[in-house]
């Protein structure tokens, strides 16, 4: 690493995020990211397991501050959305400011997440630079900024069936937008902090975000060109879906939420399968399934007759047994509570991902270079199921009704457009590019690795 590291050593920045497992993964590893290029790191959050004890994860160290809610609060995003994020931003900068205070380390940098856009007004206080991580695609990132700042038409409640065209972007119809922007959005506080977020975005110094040039390259550019700095870093995903050893994975066993990789049996029962033969779906860590959803998608592998690996995500009154159509299926496939998602995507023997496309996911996907089935549900994953589709072409969307069902059948064309239909070897062949360039810009002297070191230059001149 040479004398920039050297030189680097003693230049701290603060990282700042909420308690929830798509946030704290991507700043985790962005702050290892940036570890490894010699800054000091510390990564603030929400969660009350750091209460109590210090702790570190690969090269960032762990601490606490305080969102003003009962530490058995569900912070998961799952709960009442609304009061969480109030009470946050009520009581989170005072906390944060106090923990900087007290801090034996001095900050050259707060970076944060854009569901604390407050961090910004605690770096001013302090006279600190601030960086915003951007952890969904720039394609959302324009989108939001063309949107609150009114640069561009959108959907109203008298014109619902208008397109969207904005620089960079395919035309956009109003399925396609994030569900924050359109009429019915009924999470105000997620409206209130996007809104907070891009009128003061001149707060900001760098926006971070978790993509690569050569995965949104017309709308980077766009961005750019519109007087931004926006710097793709990404894909912010686990070493180990580069080939490399990923040193973040074991130590998160220790916070919360996680387990450990053969805890569920899916990678022996992967081992038995063909290549490229297997159905795996998963909808992330927030979204539960509902009654007719898992009877679509098991009507669906049912006429496919397809292996597949199924995370099915229950409440706490609901149990697999309730299920007579999963009993039919259950020799056809595993049927699992969690899986290692990036040990699967990076399986031989996984053929295509049913996904909600969030973002952590889909960037999971396009590292891995598997063909998507696109099942969307809310927040950007629309927009980004629009980009698995018609930029990226490597898979498909699930048709659903005005109720947001699909139909088993719909689900069973789907798996075998992408396994056997006329267009899979294009699938395949795009994911694979897509899979390399992906490699290519984390790699040493890559377009994410120059960004990553451009950030730490410029922070390291702050001090």
């Amino acid at each position: 690493m040479g004398s920039s590291t050297q030189q680097n050593q003693q230049t701290s920045v603060l990282l700042v995020t909420v308690a929830a497992q798509g946030h704290i993964n991507p700043m985790l590893r962005l702050g290892n990211l940036l570890a490894s290029k010699g800054l000091h790191v510390t990564l603030a959050t929400t969660d009350p397991a750091l209460k109590d004890r210090s702790s570190t994860v690969g090269g960032v160290d762990l601490e606490y501050f305080s969102d003003g809610l009962p530490q058995d609060h569900d912070r998961k995003l799952t709960g009442d959305i609304d009061f969480a994020m109030n009470s946050l931003s009520e009581f989170g900068p005072g906390n944060l400011s106090a923990l900087i205070r007290s801090h034996s380390r001095k900050f050259a940098c707060i970076i944060n997440t854009p569901f604390l856009p407050w961090a910004a007004d605690v770096a001013a206080e302090f006279g600190l630079p601030c960086a915003m991580v951007w952890i969904q695609p720039c394609t959302v990132y324009q989108i939001y900024n063309c949107f609150y700042n009114r640069l561009n038409e959108f959907p109203t409640e008298n014109n619902l069936d208008m397109r969207v065209s904005l620089p960079g972007l395919p035309s956009l119809c109003t399925e396609e937008l994030p569900s924050f922007v359109l009429p019915s959005n009924t999470f105000r506080s997620f409206d209130d902090i996007f809104r907070e977020v891009f009128h003061n975005l001149h707060k900001v110094k760098w926006v971070l975000g978790n993509s690569f040039m050569d995965l949104e390259k017309d709308v980077i550019t766009a961005v750019n060109d519109a007087g931004h700095l926006f710097l793709p870093v990404g894909p912010i995903v686990p070493a180990t879906l580069f080939g490399k050893e990923d040193n973040i994975d074991g130590d998160l066993q220790g916070l919360n939420q996680f387990k450990s990789a053969n805890e569920s049996g899916c990678l022996e029962w992967l081992d038995k399968q063909q290549p490229a033969s297997v159905v795996y779906i998963s909808f992330g860590s927030l979204l539960f399934s509902f009654q007719k959803q898992i009877e679509s998608i098991a009507t669906g592998l049912k006429i496919s007759k397809r292996p597949f690996l199924w995370v099915v995500k229950l409440t706490e009154n609901q149990d697999t047994q309730q299920f007579g159509i999963l009993e039919e299926i259950k020799e056809q496939g595993l049927i699992v509570s969690w899986s290692p998602q990036t040990a699967v995507l990076s399986h031989p023997s996984v053929g295509c991902f049913l996904s909600h496309c969030g973002w952590n996911s889909l960037t999971e996907s396009v590292a891995a270079g598997v063909p998507v089935i696109a099942c969307p549900q809310w927040t950007d994953q629309p927009t980004n199921a629009k980009l698995v589709t018609d930029v990226w072409n490597v898979g498909v969307k699930l048709n659903k009704n005005p109720e947001g069902i699909f139909a088993g059948e719909e689900m069973a064309r789907c798996v075998e457009e992408i396994m056997s239909g006329p267009r899979s070897e294009e699938f395949r062949k795009n994911a694979a590019e897509l899979k390399k360039a992906a490699r290519e810009a984390v790699a040493e002297g890559g377009s994410s690795d120059k960004n990553i070191q451009l950030f730490v230059n410029a922070v390291s001149h702050e001090i």
